[in-house]
Parts: structure tokens; C-alpha cells; sequence
């Protein structure tokens, strides 16, 4: 099974290229589940979510909790069955770049170590002035969605990424994803 893994900060288009990819693989026969963290279908999801919304440190802490285990709960369900040749995730390790500095980097690697990772791991990036502009048509933003929130946070997921396939997503959508889409034919090449 092809794992692919689609993470960023809030508006970088995640869920965009997400449903792009699954448009490739299926256009080619495959199987394709893609699964968008947090999920609102099952508890830890939702959970996750309501914290998102909220304020302050416990629900900063409680938001990552919460998401990591709806990740783990669509790695147990999806991951490895026979049924699909390609698994699609959004928003995964990086969950852990929200928590405060001194926890992100042992989260991460903890983290890491109890879900599978793979070569089609691509972390979608923006200037934190680029992603608030995205922001200004939502009716309601998530605790992360300051600038100064945005600055922290890509500060540390830029760190724990430097192994992932990095992709700058300031230009239109399908320059984007034609980049995005030289970086799985490579990958796919070599396996």
C-alpha cells in the first residue's frame, strides 16, 4: 500500500491537493481512501475540533491530544488493508509543531515511532502573511490561525520536515500540484 501524507499549517491547501492526488491515483485504476485529520466521524476527532475552536494552553494541549489519537484511530483502520492501494493523510506528525517548543520534537519523535511514514511525505508551506490573507473570508478562525501563532509553529515544522518533500504553495493551485506531481512520479519510479 502507498502511503501518502499531506501536512502543513491552516491554509497552505492541504485538502486541495489532497483530493488532487486522489484524483491521479483513481484516474489510473487504483483504490484510493483519504482521510482529513481531525475527522468529524468519530469521537476523538470531534474532540479535537471543539478544542481547536476554544482558548488558552488546555486547549492548545487538548487539541494535540486529541488529533494524534484520531490519526492513530485511521492508521488502525485504513493502513495495510488490502482493499485500497493507496492511503491518503492529511495532517499527521505535524500536529505535534503546535505544541509549545520544548514538546514539539519529542512529540514528533515519539509520534513517529507509532505510525508508519513513507517517501510521499509532502509538507505544504506559506509565508504566515500569505496564509492570513487565505483567512480573511472565514467566518471563524482556529486558535492557531494568528500571525503569531502561524510564525511559531512553521518556525518548528519547518525543523521536524527537513526530510519531507517540501512544497512552497504560494503559487497558483496547478503549479502546485504539477510540482507536487513530479515529486510522486519520481517516487513512484523508484519503488
Amino acid at each position: 500500500m502507498r502511503l501518502i501524507i499531506v501536512d502543513g499549517l491552516d491554509g497552505v491547501g492541504k485538502d486541495t491537493h489532497a483530493k488532487l492526488i486522489k484524483d491521479r491515483y483513481e484516474g489510473m485504476g487504483e483504490k484510493v481512501v483519504l482521510r482529513s485529520h481531525p475527522e468529524s466521524d468519530n469521537f476523538f476527532g470531534k474532540k479535537a475540533k471543539k478544542a481547536l475552536l476554544g482558548k488558552g494552553k488546555i486547549n492548545k494541549l487538548k487539541a494535540s491530544v486529541f488529533y494524534m489519537v484520531d490519526v492513530l484511530c485511521s492508521i488502525k483502520k485504513y493502513y495495510g488493508k488490502k482493499e485500497y492501494d493507496t492511503l491518503i493523510i492529511v495532517r499527521y506528525l505535524m500536529g505535534t509543531a503546535y505544541l509549545p517548543q520544548r514538546l514539539a520534537k519529542i512529540a514528533y519523535d515519539i509520534f513517529e515511532n507509532f505510525v508508519p511514514t513513507s517517501d510521499y511525505m509532502f509538507f505544504l508551506d506559506a509565508s504566515p502573511t500569505k496564509l492570513l490573507k487565505r483567512f480573511e473570508e472565514r467566518d471563524e478562525l482556529e486558535m492557531f490561525e494568528t500571525l503569531d501563532e502561524l510564525v511559531k509553529v512553521r518556525k518548528k515544522a519547518l525543523l521536524l520536515a527537513e526530510s519531507w518533500n517540501i512544497i512552497d504553495t504560494t503559487g497558483t493551485v496547478e503549479a502546485t500540484f504539477s510540482h507536487i506531481e513530479n515529486v510522486l512520479e519520481k517516487i513512484d519510479n523508484k519503488t
